[in-house]
């Protein structure tokens, strides 16, 4: 790989949604490199689940067997390196990395994550993934019918409510300031026994991650063994700037059905481009990203 330095497709980020695209494309005899820099953002979340075949796997050994699968097909190369701009050309694009050095491809898929941004609350990222989570679906019933908390406010705390309640009926809702529910919000949360708690919290204690109870800053505390949190993010790279991505309201890069960004022969997938974060949906959002490629480069050269 060291001595190529032109491929046909780039693929930026080397996890689930990366590895699926790239499987899609060695399968159809694709060119292709896969820069990464081996940090996932979900390196320390225990177990993985809701993902048929590999439910309850950790995600290194999910991620693991992906990659020596792909490795099976001699077209597609890997680096370990960071992907830091991109820019367009007129033969397609070039990448270049932390360690100086510079590729060049017709197309790219963009399968960088996002970022999340940690809460300034002791000891929140040492749990984030553990015993904080954000999605029911992936770690839900492995906390069900225990005391639970939800950090989040008005509309998103709302949303993510009936999912949690339908898993436990021990449910409190943490607004860390004023909450901001509309009259008919509070009336459904009451009628379902659902406090919502004001005081703004100072520190989650917790025993190797595993959330025992949290601290407000009034002094009080409260016995919780799982909280949900709904946090902002952003994106893991500058590269869907540098190649003029446009991103939705929310922060996601902007695809159609397709995987297909606002700027041709840029592709994106997985959790840089939805809010579904899932292994699940990153594979298949990736193998779309994949296929798709591979069409747009059949048809150019047919």
């Amino acid at each position: 790989m060291e001595k190529n330095k032109n491929f046909e497709v780039i693929i930026i980020g080397g996890s689930y949604a990366g590895l699926s695209a790239a499987m899609a494309l060695g399968r159809s005899l694709r060119n292709v490199l896969i820069i990464d820099s081996g940090k996932p953002c979900n390196i320390q979340t225990p177990h993985s689940h809701n993902f048929l075949t590999q439910d309850g796997k950790t995600p290194k050994e999910i991620s693991t067997i992906a990659k020596q699968q792909v490795e099976q097909y001699n077209t597609v190369s890997f680096l370990n390196d960071l992907a830091i701009n991109g820019r367009k050309t007129p033969l397609g694009f070039e990448i270049k990395t932390e360690n100086k050095k510079v590729f060049t491809a017709k197309k790219i898929i963009l399968a960088t994550g996002v970022q999340d941004k940690m809460p300034n609350i002791k000891g929140f990222s040492e749990c984030w993934g553990i015993s904080v989570i954000h999605c029911p679906y992936c770690h839900g019933y492995e906390h069900k019918a225990v005391k639970t908390a939800l950090i989040a406010n008005g509309e998103r705390a709302f949303h993510m409510a009936p999912l949690i309640n339908n898993l436990t009926e021990d449910l409190t809702i943490l607004t860390n300031g004023s909450m901001d529910f509309e009259e008919s919000q509070i009336k459904k949360l009451k009628a379902h026994n659902i406090e919502a708690i004001e005081k703004e919290i100072l520190e989650l204690e917790h025993h190797n991650g595993y959330i025992e109870k949290i601290v407000f800053k009034d002094g009080s505390k409260e016995n919780f063994l799982a909280a949900y949190a709904a946090i902002p993010f952003e994106q893991h790279t500058s590269i869907p700037f540098d190649l003029e991505c446009e991103l939705t309201e929310q922060g996601h890069i902007k695809v159609d059905f397709f995987q297909q960004t606002t700027v041709d022969g840029v592709f994106a997938c997985g959790d840089n481009s939805s809010p579904m974060r899932s292994v699940a949906y990153a594979v298949a959002t990736g193998n779309i990203a994949g296929a798709m490629v591979n069409k747009e480069l059949s048809s150019e050269q047919f």
